[in-house]
């Protein structure tokens, strides 16, 4: 009988799709792998042959109501509690719906916004892994991913890391409740996003590269470096006739998106207008969830709906985007010159290492951007041979990874050497 594998993960496209690369991968091997997040995603993970098993309704709805691009783009502080409040419900229906998903499972994949599934292994006897697609445990080589600086020093760069204590105050609030009342479990007593209950470190599978990111040096033997999970695309897609014609009518366009976060799209879009005023290029453009409005827009650019990020980027010189971690390791395995507009979360990173491995210009905040700089932006993109040849240098290395083929080593020896807690505890 083959081993049953659970992931849960909630969020954007961005948190889902990596885990969709590892299931798909351990499938391929003889797993039974289930796969549980929001309802967003379930035609995209049922089309791979996985099974699917809802977390909760969309958060597409939750991301785009006004109040959270309020809380993005105008006065986060008092747009948050009712943010956070409605966050907490979501967490809560997932928890307990991942209590059935993980029934007969033998271990846990899970994701910083499901933590909950720390419990639920504790529950269960079985091994808990955390997978991280940013690197957030704890360094003294470079601070918390939010920030935009590069380092602050050693002693503060390891000091920004207890800022994660906070946020895991937030997840923690429910968790307790439902420890008693779906797991006959004890309040926890100690652990984090990356211990457990008894503080020992878990597992952390960092589902990046180390060609973008190496690992840090004083970071526990548990958290290991895999590669990035890339999503073989089966949707068939190619560029429509229209499409086609746009290729064909000059040079070639640059991609500019700004992910499924929809903050400030009537901005976004404006400033892009300016930008083609200011430059003569050329660019194709995605909506995502709502980051940018495709209306009226000059000939020179091409709106595109949704396509398959390794497909789509195959026809353009560049890429401009917000900094998610699935679209920076999809434009660099491609060795395009990229540049980052972060808004938050991992994005300020993945924006400075872009710039470090000199792929790319120096990356400007979201809120900083206009049409001027952004049309300098792509003029550099276009023009600047350094960029063209660092970025390829950079691609052929993670083409030569296999990310998802590490992750399942470290995954089978973690489920081969798992002692269960009732031994541990007579031991």
């Amino acid at each position: 009988m083959s081993k049953r594998i659970a992931m849960a993960t909630i969020g954007t496209q961005g948190d889902v799709q990596p885990y969709l690369a590892l299931a798909v991968a351990m499938k391929a091997r003889g797993y039974s792998v289930v796969l549980g997040t929001n309802d967003d995603f379930k035609d995209l993970i049922t089309s791979y042959g996985i099974e699917f098993y809802s977390l909760g309704s969309s958060i597409q709805e939750f991301v785009t109501q006004s109040q959270f691009d309020k809380a993005m783009s105008q006065n986060f502080l008092a747009n948050a509690p009712a943010l956070l409040r409605q966050g907490q419900k979501i967490v809560d229906r997932a928890a307990r719906a991942a209590w059935d998903m993980c029934q007969g499972a033998d271990v846990i994949l899970f994701h910083m916004n499901t933590s909950f599934a720390v419990d639920i292994a504790e529950a269960l006897d079985i091994p808990a892994i955390v997978v991280a697609l940013q690197p957030l445990n704890a360094t003294s080589e470079f601070p918390l991913c939010v920030h935009y600086t590069p380092t602050f020093g050693k002693a503060i760069n390891k000091l920004t890391y207890t800022t994660m204590t906070v946020q895991q105050i937030y997840y923690n609030l429910p968790r307790n409740k439902l420890r008693r009342e779906l797991m006959d479990l004890q309040p926890r007593k100690k652990g984090g996003f990356f211990k457990d209950t008894d503080g020992r470190n878990l597992w952390v599978l960092n589902a990046f590269s180390d060609v973008v990111s190496p690992r840090p040096r004083d970071w526990p033997r548990t958290s290991i470096v895999t590669g990035y999970w890339m999503l073989p695309d089966r949707s068939g897609w190619e560029p429509d006739e229209k499409f086609e014609q746009f290729l064909s009518a000059g040079r070639k366009p640059i991609y500019v998106g700004f992910g499924s976060m929809p903050f400030g799209a009537d901005r976004n879009t404006e400033i892009l207008r300016e930008a083609m005023r200011r430059w003569d290029g050329r660019v194709v453009v995605a909506r995502g969830w709502g980051g940018m409005k495709t209306d009226d827009l000059p000939e020179s650019v091409y709106a595109i709906e949704r396509a398959p990020h390794d497909k789509l980027f195959q026809h353009v010189r560049g890429v401009v985007h917000h900094g998610g971690a699935g679209t920076t390791a999809a434009g660099l395995t491609l060795g395009l010159p990229t540049f980052v507009v972060p808004q938050t979360v991992d994005q300020p990173y993945w924006g400075r290492r872009v710039y470090e491995l000199g792929c790319g210009p120096k990356p400007i905040r979201r809120r900083k951007l206009t049409g001027e700089n952004l049309a300098e932006a792509l003029r550099d993109l276009e023009s600047n041979i350094g960029y063209a040849r660092n970025a390829e240098k950079v691609g052929e290395k993670l083409r030569a990874e296999d990310g998802t083929g590490k992750a399942i080593k470290v995954i089978e020896r973690v489920m081969a050497n798992y002692q269960p807690r009732k031994a541990r505890a007579t031991a």
